[in-house]
């Protein structure tokens, strides 16, 4: 049990609580969770950062999308702009665990908890996203890529809190998407997943984003995987053999939940499927949000 417990009611309260060690905790489905499971333990001093309404909402403008650290995924999930710029991002918001963890939990704690199986990271990593970390020494830009280096560890030191996400405002005639391999429908995290961002122009891929989640020690983006569908129609060949490069890309390890084997195959079919749902909503043909019940309908 923690032995003490602040509610800030500032960020520069905030701040000076989490250069004490504090651990700061927001929607807590994860801390929470872990800690009742046995997984974890909770920190001795937490810091509840849920009123601090500067770092709440969705707000877009200037070519790029800031999320705040406290946007929940169902806030983020029903989102206009989301839905129809950032597909791929919705589609993961939209199945974060259940209604109550898609009401409560934060993009944030989402991202800072890391997870190789977190469902908002490829997302965010195939649009280019970056975070601001605040401290009291000041405030620095980290791409996600940068953020993400290891099974629940990031790169901000324990007195940075995360405060905000910026994601560009992607290219005209983009389309993205987000699918998973899970078990259930509710309360479930990604066996494997993949995303794919593709621009499209006179019907040919001129750009290729493709991230794979739960298939390496972080989410991650694979060159090979996106060299394979660049220049292409985006068919199902090259689908095909940017879903190819990706299994020979990933690293995926055996658990209780799924064999490293059938985590390799499962990633090949989600990785195909994320490109096809990609490629169709860049060709403006209707893929509805979450993509992952649409692709598992349709085989």
């Amino acid at each position: 049990m923690s032995r003490t417990f602040v509610s800030a009611r500032s960020l520069d309260e905030a701040l000076s609580v989490l250069a004490t060690g504090a651990r700061a905790i927001a929607g807590g489905t994860d801390l929470v969770v872990a800690a009742r499971s046995g997984k974890a333990v909770l920190p001795d001093s937490l810091l509840a950062i849920g009123e601090l309404e500067e770092l709440r909402g969705v707000e877009h403008g200037n070519g790029r999308m800031q999320l705040g650290a406290l946007a929940t995924h169902a806030e983020i999930a029903a989102d206009e702009v989301v839905l129809a710029r950032y597909s791929a991002l919705a589609d993961a918001c939209a199945i974060v665990g259940s209604e109550a963890t898609r009401a409560h939990g934060t993009v944030g704690g989402n991202l800072m908890n890391a997870s190789p199986a977190m469902e908002t990271g490829g997302p965010l990593l195939c649009f280019g996203a970056t975070v601001t970390l605040r401290s009291r020494r000041g405030s620095r830009e980290v791409s996600v890529a940068d953020l993400l280096v290891g099974p629940g560890s990031t790169s901000a030191t324990p007195d940075e809190l995360l405060t905000a996400v910026d994601v560009p405002e992607p290219a005209p005639g983009v389309g993205s998407a987000y699918v998973r391999l899970e078990y259930r429908r509710q309360m479930e995290i990604a066996v494997v997943g993949a995303t794919c961002l593709v621009v499209l122009e006179d019907d040919r891929v001129v750009d290729a984003r493709i991230a794979i989640t739960a298939l390496a020690p972080t989410v991650r983006r694979v060159p090979e995987s996106e060299a394979a569908l660049t220049g292409s129609d985006g068919g199902r060949q090259a689908a095909a053999a940017a879903a190819e490069a990706a299994t020979r890309a990933s690293a995926p390890i055996d658990d209780v939940r799924a064999s490293a084997d059938y985590r390799r195959a499962g990633g090949a079919v989600m990785t195909r499927r994320a490109i096809e749902a990609a490629v169709a909503r860049a060709r403006a043909d209707e893929v509805p949000v979450p993509a992952s019940d649409s692709t598992y309908a349709s085989r």
